[in-house]
């Protein structure tokens, strides 16, 4: 007897096939860029931002508790390629930006990665990609409100 699974169920596990496989694509250009996954993410996040984010702030876009983040983004400090600054809405959330060091970095992952990115839509498509990222985002929007609802 086979199980029949709800189309939620099915679009749940191929989220976390898809975030595997992803993975699985930048493992080689991540490994080049020296940092571990947790910490490229947060650079990636804060050189990535319209404004310079706080922990808490990258933390609720990305999913993660706050103080992963805080750890990454403080070995990240560390090493030079970000510096906290002082944040003129919160005495003790401090705002996250970027060195000149940590902008070369993500120039120089973001480089090699373009040759992986550049494969795979020529394979699938530049289309399928935007149709996709737009139904997500739509996907996403509408639990980020259920869930705002639930615990509000």
């Amino acid at each position: 007897m086979s199980q029949r699974f709800t189309d939620f169920e099915r679009f749940a596990d191929e989220v976390s096939r898809l975030r595997g496989r992803m993975r699985a694509l930048y493992a080689d250009t991540r490994a080049a860029s020296g940092l571990p996954e947790m910490e490229l993410t947060v650079l990636t996040a804060v050189v990535n931002a319209a404004a310079p984010p706080t922990v808490a702030q990258i933390g609720r876009s990305l999913g993660h508790p706050r103080q992963v983040v805080q750890r990454a983004a403080n070995r990240l400090a560390e090493l030079g390629l970000v510096a906290f600054g002082n944040n003129p809405d919160h005495k003790r959330a401090s705002l996250i930006v970027a060195t000149d060091a940590g902008h070369a970095l993500k120039a120089a992952d973001h480089d090699r990665a373009s040759a992986v990115t550049r494969a795979v839509v020529g394979r699938v498509g530049s289309e399928a990609f935007a149709d996709a990222a737009a139904r997500i985002h739509a996907i996403r929007t509408d639990i980020e409100a259920y869930l705002r609802e639930r615990d509000g």
